[in-house]
């Protein structure tokens, strides 16, 4: 076999090359961040569920991840958060399309998604129950239940884990009912159409309030331990500067008095802070 050899200018271009990668890189990095800063305002995408990130009634944008957003990005010195309403299957797809800087919808981390995009340290953790018609009639109460009961249908958010989580525990694409967003769940149980819905713990009770006495929210759901949900702030690969200031920022005021005080309206307290990482849950 032939040998080759490089010469002392192919060396150097490859060098010249690899630095130049490495720079353009870094500017493209610094570039989002220092505009952010120019402009003293930054976007950010979000699905309409409640409690972490919705429209209230007022027209203002509000919830766990757009208020903690306000507070961290103040402390960066940013004044203006322009929210961008998005389904949820469509969040990371607009990210990446810049259409926003970040998703603060209370994205749960999965190692599939940190393909994707990059996150933050997890902000909390929450486990997932079930919205069911008023006194449960079918007794549904894990996935292996709805699994087993080749008549039950559950509603699951398009582009959320459960679906994922659905399909492992046995329950046939049939027996899936995909729609756009939390109300669309919400009216699937309503309807009949659906015999159940599945999602965070808070989001599930907050369904079930603004329904009055038609659904509820189920006390005893049993789901695997792994399925437990952290919820974090997602960037562009790109990005890394920009994800890597508001880590920064983050993990000096999560479980602070005023982080607190911030996420107590929407139902969360101490109980969901939580010392996962990002890269612990992207290598799970």
């Amino acid at each position: 076999m032939r040998n080759f050899s490089i010469s002392p200018i192919a060396r150097l271009l490859v060098g010249c090359t690899a630095l130049a990668s490495v720079t353009i890189s870094s500017l493209v990095q610094a570039d989002t961040l220092d505009d952010i800063k120019d402009s003293s305002s930054v976007r950010i995408g979000y699905a309409n569920e409640t409690p972490f990130a919705y429209t209230a009634t007022d027209g203002s944008v509000t919830g766990e991840s757009p208020e903690i957003v306000e507070k961290i990005f103040q402390q960066m010195g940013i004044e203006t958060i322009n929210p961008v309403l998005t389904e949820w299957g469509s969040l990371i797809p607009g990210l990446r399309a810049s259409r926003f800087d970040l998703i603060a919808a209370g994205m749960y981390i999965t190692p599939e998604r940190c393909k994707q995009v990059l996150f933050t340290d997890p902000h909390y953790q929450l486990p997932d129950t079930l919205l069911v018609k008023t006194g449960n009639p079918k007794n549904l109460r894990s996935y292996a239940d709805i699994a087993n009961d080749p008549e039950a249908k559950l509603a699951i958010m398009s582009g959320t884990v459960n679906l994922a989580y659905a399909r492992e525990a046995g329950i046939k694409d049939s027996q899936i009912v995909q729609v756009p967003d939390t109300t669309s769940q919400l009216q699937a149980v309503r309807t009949g159409r659906a015999d159940a819905a599945i999602g965070t713990q808070l989001t599930m009770k907050g369904l079930a309030e603004k329904a009055g006495d038609q659904v509820e929210a189920t006390s005893d759901f049993k789901d695997d331990p792994a399925h437990t949900g952290y919820g974090a702030l997602a960037f562009r690969p790109e990005d890394k500067a920009l994800r890597d200031a508001v880590n920064a920022e983050l993990k000096k005021w999560l479980g602070s008095d005023e982080h607190l005080k911030t996420v107590e309206p929407f139902g969360f307290d101490r109980s969901n802070i939580t010392d996962k990482t990002a890269e612990e849950l992207c290598s799970a």
